[in-house]
This record gives structure tokens, sequence and C-alpha cells, in this order.
């Protein structure tokens, strides 16, 4: 047997699993039984670590984009300009590949049209996203516009299965599909 779990890292591991059962049957579908099953704890132990399924859920939505900041971070590594960008899109197309961010942010989406707190932190936490590429980059408001709308379309195009070609080739490969379908 390993050594004991602080509470600290329990809480993680909650929220790590709160990021994959949200993002599968969204807040509504998802019972905190099967968030305490994937971590490994009893349902009990769960509402000691998160006085509720809600505040689980904010923890979530907060721990989303922290992964998204944090991987735009790493990403950009001391690159500026449009290098930062090539290699803040190539990360962010990782993260869509796992499939954990991408379902959460969908479900995140969809509970902020009927929860104000949730619109509001998602307003907060995407400004913050926003200044931090804009940060890291260097590019005007309009290089990072562009960006943000590309990774906006990838998350339709992974959603949908859209066969796509990345980078400068991303339009003509989506022309291409679209004379297909």
């Amino acid at each position: 047997m390993g050594p004991r779990m602080s509470a600290g890292e329990r809480r993680e591991d909650a929220v790590r699993a709160a990021l994959h059962e949200f993002g599968r049957g969204g807040y509504e579908g998802t019972s905190t039984a099967a968030i305490a099953k994937r971590v490994g704890v009893s349902q009990p132990y769960l509402f000691r670590l998160f006085p509720s399924k809600r505040a689980l859920f904010l923890a979530a939505v907060e721990r989303c984009f922290d992964d998204m900041e944090e991987a735009m971070r790493d990403a950009a590594g001391g690159k500026y300009g449009q290098e930062a960008i090539v290699a803040m899109g190539a990360r962010y197309r990782t993260m869509l590949d796992s499939g954990v961010h991408l379902k959460f942010q969908l479900q995140l989406y969809a509970a902020a049209l009927d929860d104000e707190e949730v619109r509001q932190i998602g307003n907060t936490r995407w400004a913050e996203l926003w200044r931090t590429i804009g940060e890291l980059t260097g590019e005007p408001a309009d290089e990072v516009l562009l960006f943000v709308a590309r990774g906006m379309l990838l998350n339709v195009l992974t959603a949908l299965d859209v066969p796509y070609t990345p980078g400068a080739e991303l339009g003509r490969s989506l022309r291409e599909w679209s004379e297909k379908v």
C-alpha cells in the first residue's frame, strides 16, 4: 500500500475526475457518486472535500481554464510573435485530441447560458486567457482574435470529427471537405 494522499491531493484528483465526468454528462447528468468512484473515494468523503456538487463543478471550471493557460504558457516557452502562436496552436490541438477539455468546455458553455455564476466565472477567465495570449505573443488584438477564433473553430471541427489540415492549409482542407460532403 502506497503513502496516503493529502486532502489537497485528493481535492485535485476530484477536480480532475470532475472534468472527465462533467464533460461526459454535463452538470445535471453527472452524479457525485460517479466522480467519487473515478477518484476512488466514498461519496461522503467527496463531500468533505467539496461542500456540494456545484462547488466541485465550479472548481472544475477554474481547473479547465488553469490547464488552458498553463498549456499556452508552456507552449510559448520563450517564443514570441507568430512563433508563439504556432506553438500554442499545436499545444491546443493536442489538448483537443484527448477530448477531456473540449467536452468540459462544451458543457461549461451550455451551463453558462442558464447560470449567472458560471457565466461570470467563464467571462472573467476568458478575459484572463485573452490577456495571457496577448502578453505571451506580443501580437495585436486582431492576431489574438484570429488565434482564439481558430481555436473555437477547431472545437467544432473536433466535436463533429471533420477532417482538416492544421495551419496554413486549414481553409483549403475545409473547402475540399465541404465539397465532398
